[in-house]
């Protein structure tokens, strides 16, 4: 959502302000379909280069829990181990990493070279006591998965739920 789409006296996603006298000119509303076109043809992309800042990248992280622990997986695909940080507070464990890819191609009437850098940081709440002591990470073929025990105490408090129906 844009800011200027919270403003109440402009069109939902046009520039043009809503005036009586333009509510059945066909010219404005060719110019606030035009609007949306250029509008919706960037979104989607990271538009930070532009605008000063840097490019994102944002992994997919998967969280699975069970009775014992706590699984995460990342997909990190072009990313080395040691380009990652992985971090465990008492309720949070924090992801953090910044990708750097080259690709050169020299050919005989030609050369390509193409550069893209992101960073990430991701952080993930934790509901329950971790044993830190036992936390196990491994990063292979581009996928990090980091096991996150549950202390006793977190798994003896483990309540099942019966789930009534009708």
């Amino acid at each position: 959502m844009k800011l200027k789409d919270l403003v109440p006296w402009r069109t939902g996603s046009g520039n043009v302000p809503v005036r009586r006298e333009d509510a059945n000119n066909p010219f404005t509303a060719l110019q606030r379909q035009v609007n949306d076109v250029f509008n919706g043809f960037f979104r989607g992309f990271d538009m930070d280069p532009f605008f000063g800042g840097g490019m994102g990248f944002n992994p997919s992280v998967n969280v699975l829990e069970t009775d014992a622990e706590i699984k995460v997986t990342a997909e990190l695909p072009g990313m080395d181990e040691h380009d990652i940080d992985v971090s465990l507070t008492k309720d949070t464990l924090t992801l953090k990493g910044q990708k750097k890819e080259e690709k050169e191609d020299k050919g005989t009437n030609y050369y390509h070279m193409e550069r893209s850098y992101g960073s990430f940081v991701r952080t993930i709440p934790l509901m329950c006591a971790i044993d830190d002591a036992m936390v196990e990470a491994e990063f292979k073929k581009g996928i990090l998965t980091i096991r996150l025990p549950k202390t006793p105490e977190a798994v003896k408090d483990t309540k099942k739920v019966t789930i009534k129906s009708e």
